[in-house]
Parts: structure tokens; C-alpha cells; sequence
């Protein structure tokens, strides 16, 4: 269906858990977050209702993300229920550090694709970046058994930061000559953990494309499959491509065709704004599918035009969430 600005919304992010296995430091306190607890996070039966409602207003296409959504137990067989439901293009993000030990289970229940959040190709910057004793071999693990198992194209989420990774752009660019990878470059966000100092280590995509063309020339390419707003180009001879999403540089909110589900029961009709919609309230006060409908029309209805402070003219409140909390 469309929303009141005529954009096609064909999207929902569903977050399954707001628990994570990392605390990568622009995403989340070092101590964490107040995780939820059993009671208020959505149950698997209660996903599956609006996630079924949604494809039946036109939503085809669905991403599953946290938090880390591979720490919930029970997920393959919640993808297997879903993918029931005729979602055309069902995907994942993840961290990558329990991929290899689910990517085959995951296939096998529908899942089509995955997307790695990986910010760095070094072992002691790992650790750093994501406060934890995981270690990046287990990631690249991950990686190779989801392109074993067919979970493609297989895209890598980078966000470069001023000061700690960006001396590794050219780096992860070179990952697509040899391997049929797709790289994407995303602009640092002011959202939650990274909100007080996002403009100081921000580094727009122009930035980045000027830096990656003393390599070699970019060529623009086709569209690849997927949900995203990213613009592709490719190294001449290159077996993998190179995407750039530039949310704050250049957003794309009249393209915007999502909304998302926070673990907890919220409806975002938009990342950049503080408006939720209590969905989870209705469906424990014994909604009908129906009205279930009607209330992700609203969602849907609510969308604003463009998100606050995403190069818009609105003064851009503070998000009370972490994106850890928000699912991206």
C-alpha cells in the first residue's frame, strides 16, 4: 500500500530481540542496555500475526534484525513459519559471530540472504569496536559458510568513522576484486550511542567515492537485490560490487518504502523519529485481524515526509532509543 506521500510501502524491519552479543561502541552503553524482560518482548505467534497482516496490505518483503536476532532461540523455525506466508525476499542482519554455526539451518527454513554489520579487518580493532572477546575469525567464518550455503548476495555493512576506521576503506573496497561480495558504505548516523559526537567522526560518501577512485575507476552498476536505498558501482574486472547509502549527505526519504517492528512492540513508521505506535498493546487486548490491519495502516499513515535532522529543516530531537533497541 501507499502512504499519504504516494511512496509504495513494501517493507517492515522486524527487530526479534533487543539482546546482543556485542556492545559495539557507537551502537550501545559499554554496560549495555535495561534489556526488556520476557514479558515485554514480542512473542514468536505475536510477530508471525503482523508480520501475516502486513503481507496482506502488500508487504513482500521482510529483514529480521536485533539487537542480534541469531541469539534468540527458536529463529529458524520462526523463519521457516514466515516464509509460509509467501514473503518474497526474507532476509537477516546480523554480526556474523553465530553465522557459521546457523547459516545452513537457516537456508534450509527460507531464509534468502544475509547482511554482516562488520566495521573492521583487524583483530585488535575488533575487539576495540565491539567491547567484546569475540574474535573477527568467527565473522569471517560466517561469511564463508553463508556464501557455501547460497545465502546471496551477501553484503557487508560498513559504517567508516573518522579516527577508527577509516584507514581500512580501501581495504574492505578491495575485498570485491577477488570475491563476490558486495561492500556497502554507510554515513555515520547521530542516533543514539553516537549522537553527541556523529559530526565530528562523520564521513560522507562523496568523501569515500573520491578516496576509492585514486584505486581504480568506479563504474555504475545495476541494481542488486534487496530492500536498501544503496547505489552500486563496481572496479572494472571486480567479481564483487561496492554500495553507498548516504542518509545524511544525500537521504532518500522520498524513496523511504519501510517501517519497523521494535522487539518490544512498537510500530517506527521512521528511524529518525521518536513516533511509535503501541501495537503490542492492541494485540494483547485481543485485537482482531482487522483492526490489526487498520493499526499498521496507521503506522504506514504516519510516515512524515522526510526524518528530522536527516538534511531536513526540522530541529532534530533526541532519539530516546539505541539503534540497538531500534533494529537499524
Amino acid at each position: 500500500m501507499q502512504d499519504k506521500y504516494k511512496r509504495k510501502i513494501n517493507y517492515l524491519r522486524v527487530s526479534v530481540t533487543d539482546r546482543c552479543n556485542l556492545r559495539c561502541f557507537y551502537c550501545m552503553p559499554e554496560g549495555g542496555i535495561d534489556l526488556k524482560n520476557h514479558k515485554e518482548i514480542l512473542r514468536y505467534e505475536e510477530l508471525y500475526k503482523i508480520i501475516k497482516s502486513a503481507n496482506e496490505l502488500g508487504v513482500k518483503k521482510v529483514r529480521l534484525t536485533g539487537g542480534e536476532p541469531l541469539v534468540r532461540k527458536g529463529l529458524v523455525n520462526f523463519i521457516r513459519e514466515i516464509k509460509g506466508l509467501g514473503i518474497e525476499d526474507l532476509s537477516l542482519t546480523t554480526n556474523g559471530v553465530l553465522l557459521a554455526k546457523y547459516a545452513e539451518d537457516l537456508v534450509k527454513a527460507g531464509l534468502d540472504r544475509v547482511n554482516i554489520s562488520l566495521d573492521t579487518l583487524k583483530d585488535e580493532k575488533f575487539n576495540e569496536i565491539s567491547r567484546s572477546s569475540s574474535e573477527l575469525s568467527q565473522v569471517l567464518l560466517g561469511i564463508e559458510e553463508a556464501q557455501r550455503v547460497g545465502l546471496t548476495p551477501l553484503k557487508l555493512n560498513v559504517v567508516p568513522i573518522k579516527g577508527i576506521n577509516d584507514n581500512e576503506i580501501e581495504d574492505f573496497a578491495k575485498l570485491t576484486l577477488d570475491n563476490q561480495l558486495i561492500v556497502r558504505f554507510i554515513e555515520l548516523m547521530p542516533l543514539g550511542e553516537s549522537y553527541n559526537w556523529a559530526e565530528e567522526k562523520y564521513i560522507s560518501i562523496s568523501d569515500i567515492k573520491e578516496r576509492l577512485i585514486k584505486l581504480d575507476n568506479l563504474i555504475s552498476t545495476s541494481e542488486i537485490k534487496g530492500n536498501g536505498p544503496a547505489k552500486y558501482y563496481q572496479f572494472p574486472n571486480a567479481k564483487g560490487k561496492i554500495g553507498f547509502i548516504s542518509p545524511i549527505s544525500d537521504h532518500y526519504c522520498s524513496e523511504c518504502n519501510r517501517i519497523r517492528l521494535t522487539a518490544d512492540g512498537f510500530l517506527k513508521p521512521c528511524l529518525h523519529s521518536d513516533n511509535e505506535l503501541n501495537i503490542k498493546k492492541e494485540l494483547r487486548n485481543g485485537v482482531t485481524q482487522k483492526e490489526l490491519k487498520d493499526i499498521i495502516r496507521d503506522a504506514i499513515f504516519a510516515k512524515p515526509e522526510k526524518g528530522l535532522g536527516i538534511n531536513a529543516d526540522d530541529d532534530f530531537d533526541l532519539n530516546q532509543r539505541q539503534m540497538s533497541q531500534i533494529g537499524g
